[in-house]
């Protein structure tokens, strides 16, 4: 059975609730370190290196399922924490993003073949090569390699959503997903523990689908005994512009005319409403109501790297251990 991003502790991909108690233990394992995400914010370097690598694990792979690219990345920033961002050498992050891929697909049970996450052009490596950065990539993640992630919070978060019917619970989780998988490539939101990640992004996917069942849903999750109310909402803020980069909000339409999703949710509106007009409410942390208007969201594009350049790399002397540090 592949490893399933939403139960990482168990091999099947029904929701165990007796293990959720353990996730939020042990999620802080599974993360950046706090000198990472310092190191992230003070060096436009290491910020060009994450994003040139994070790009070239998006492009080896692009044929795969979306979560294989997700836990790609995951191993990517929990190897950097761990031994630092390296030299600027041209094929280092193309190395890394192929091994971490590898590793993915391997914890995913995905078929694919060495050819088949190499890209397009640029740089090619032998399976040995790769193979050894896999065996330093283990090595820093102390091998432990099933992820637990946002996703692995989804179904409980979710379970204190008051209306029960799959439809709209099920929409609820799918632009969830869509706002965590964006929130990966926004360093401010590495901070956050996943379980923090989670309950954000369904706030506000809740807030966009739901809105007359935001201030019910947001309660229920912060009275939850696992969450801090505070970072909760800091986490919320944060992801904000995150949620709205090229995103179309249907917060008008739903509240402009009868569409199904306007039907069912008065259908299960609670006594209380809030009225945003358009905007995009951010919790206040501070006593304040602070809101940004869609409009002024510009959409950001992830820089991609253009590389035409070819070489076949045999395998790592006793240098490429120390490459990386």
């Amino acid at each position: 059975m592949d490893f399933n991003l939403e139960n990482p502790l168990t091999n099947s991909h029904e929701l165990h609730f007796d293990t959720t108690p353990s996730l939020f233990l042990i999620e802080s394992d599974h993360m950046p370190s706090k000198s990472y995400l310092k190191t992230l914010k003070e060096i436009d370097f290491d910020v060009s290196f994450r994003r040139e690598a994070i790009s070239s694990v998006l492009r080896v792979s692009c044929n795969f399922d979306p979560s294989l690219s997700y836990l790609a990345v995951n191993y990517l920033d929990r190897f950097l924490s761990s031994q630092g961002i390296p030299q600027s050498k041209p094929w280092v992050f193309k190395l890394l993003a192929v091994a971490c891929v590898s590793l993915a697909a391997k914890m995913k049970e995905a078929e694919f073949h060495v050819t088949d996450i190499q890209g397009d052009g640029g740089f090619v490596f032998d399976p040995q090569t790769i193979q050894k950065m896999e065996v330093l990539i283990l090595g820093a993640l102390n091998w432990r390699m099933r992820s637990i992630t946002p996703f692995s919070f989804i179904s409980f978060f979710i379970s204190l959503f008051k209306p029960k019917d799959p439809p709209l619970r099920q929409a609820l989780k799918a632009r969830a997903c869509e706002i965590i998988f964006k929130a990966q490539n926004d360093i401010n939101l590495l901070e956050f523990r996943p379980s923090l990640t989670a309950a954000s992004a369904l706030l506000y996917a809740c807030h966009e689908l739901f809105p007359m069942q935001f201030l019910c849903f947001r309660k229920a999750i912060s009275i939850c005994s696992y969450v801090n109310k505070e970072n909760l909402l800091l986490c919320y803020n944060a992801m904000q512009e995150t949620a709205m980069d090229g995103y179309k909000s249907q917060f008008d339409m739903v509240s402009s005319s009868d569409t199904p999703v306007n039907v069912l949710d008065r259908n299960f509106s609670s006594s209380e409403s809030e009225n945003t007009n358009g905007t995009v409410v951010m919790i206040p942390s501070n006593g304040s109501n602070k809101t940004w208007p869609e409009k002024d969201i510009k959409r950001r594009k992830i820089s991609a790297l253009c590389n035409n350049q070819t070489v076949q790399l045999s395998a790592f002397s006793d240098a490429t251990t120390t490459m990386l540090m």
